[in-house]
């Protein structure tokens, strides 16, 4: 496997990417109340309008931006056990991943160059992954409707 990684890392990280997202997705929906976090967001989401709509009158907005801000730490009480139970596992792959690929390979050349930068412009493992997980974690939250 460590060979595989150093030989294709462009392809290596993106798999990573891809199986790490997919498992911390299905970590997020099982170990959350996804009923009870949708309806924490759509509240906020009413909220918000709410705001807009009484804007002018600053009475309605003090009142509505309590409510928000009572509402707002829900969705982060919601979600803290799962990010404990994904982030030591990421950290030790990250770590893994950082042995195996330097940070300074770029895997990813940019068809220009950024001026100041040079000729080797890219991204490293870190921003490939970065942007495959943002990706696959949309698509994941679409198909498996997790909130």
């Amino acid at each position: 496997m460590a060979n595989f990684i150093t030989t294709n890392p462009l392809l290596s990280v993106t798999l990573i990417s891809l199986i790490v997202t997919f498992i911390t997705t299905l970590i997020y929906k099982y170990t959350t109340d996804q009923v009870k976090l949708k309806q924490v967001r759509e509240d906020i989401k009413k909220h918000q309008e709410e705001l807009k709509i009484h804007k002018d009158n600053p009475q309605k907005v003090v009142e509505i931006r309590d409510r928000l801000m009572a509402l707002s730490f829900e969705p982060m009480k919601l979600t803290l056990k799962p990010l404990l139970i994904t982030m030591i596992p990421a950290l030790v792959i990250f770590a893994w991943i950082r042995n195996s690929i330097p940070a300074e390979n770029v895997i990813l050349k940019f068809p220009f160059n950024i001026p100041k930068i040079g000729d080797n412009t890219g991204l490293g493992w870190l921003g490939v992954y970065i942007i495959t997980s943002v990706i696959f974690s949309s698509i994941f939250r679409k198909i498996l409707k997790v909130y």
